[in-house]
């Protein structure tokens, strides 16, 4: 199974001070043909607009990622924590028994541009968490780095789910190759660029379910930024 799902193709979400483009079910879109993949429930790419954001709300029983693309994100939970996340900051918050957050565009000139990502965690009723790790684009360079884990390995965000997330930045020519174990599932979401994946060209915004391969190679046709998610089913 290698199954794309093109960018212009995702669900869209549009108010004004929001852009969001969303590659599984999500709010207001809804497509029973994509609900998500394995145990990864959302992928929302949302530009925000200067000063603005989600006021504050609730959330349970979810691990939810965000990868920053550009710009500055503004977070505050009910847990007491603050943070300003830059490109290459991410951040996992285990939404539990329950956690009220805001997110907000923290410059009043620039865009904010980036991931929330939605995982089912492997149990219900976990004592809310967070954490939040920087990983510079020389440490993805030409590699695939684990920025996400089951045991928060390798100096890896914390998630409460089989998957292994990786993160790469390749340029015009560099390839990188991953193996899937036996049974395992694959997502991997373009983030800025182009990339060939296994001889298929793929852009930013573009995402592939991917089961029953082994061997996947990335190579990049463009500077490109690339998520990869290895899961158990």
């Amino acid at each position: 199974m290698f199954e794309i799902r093109h960018a212009n193709d995702r669900g869209t979400a549009s108010f004004g001070w929001l852009l969001s483009k969303h590659s599984f079910s999500f709010g207001h879109y809804y497509d029973p043909g994509h609900m998500g993949f394995g145990p990864l429930r959302v992928i929302n790419e949302d530009r925000v607009q200067p000063g603005r954001g989600f006021d504050t709300h609730g959330h349970s029983d979810m691990e939810i990622i965000s990868y920053v693309l550009d710009g500055a994100l503004a977070h505050k939970d009910s847990m007491g924590n603050g943070s300003v996340m830059r490109p290459g900051d991410v951040q996992r918050m285990t939404a539990g028994t329950g956690v009220r957050h805001s997110e907000f565009n923290h410059s009043a000139r620039d865009l904010v541009h980036f991931l929330q990502i939605w995982i089912l965690p492997e149990q219900d009723g976990l004592e809310p968490g967070y954490e939040q790790k920087t990983f510079k684009d020389t440490d993805k360079r030409g590699r695939l780095r684990l920025i996400g884990s089951r045991d928060g390995r390798d100096g890896s965000i914390t998630i409460h789910q089989d998957v292994n997330v990786y993160a790469t930045c390749l340029s015009q020519g560099e390839a990188v190759s991953h193996q899937l174990a036996p049974g395992r599932l694959c997502w991997i979401q373009v983030a800025r660029g182009q990339v060939d994946i296994n001889g298929s060209a793929l852009e930013a915004g573009d995402g592939v379910a991917i089961a029953n391969e082994q061997m996947l190679s990335l190579g990049g046709l463009t500077e490109t930024e690339v998520l990869l998610f290895d899961m158990h089913p």
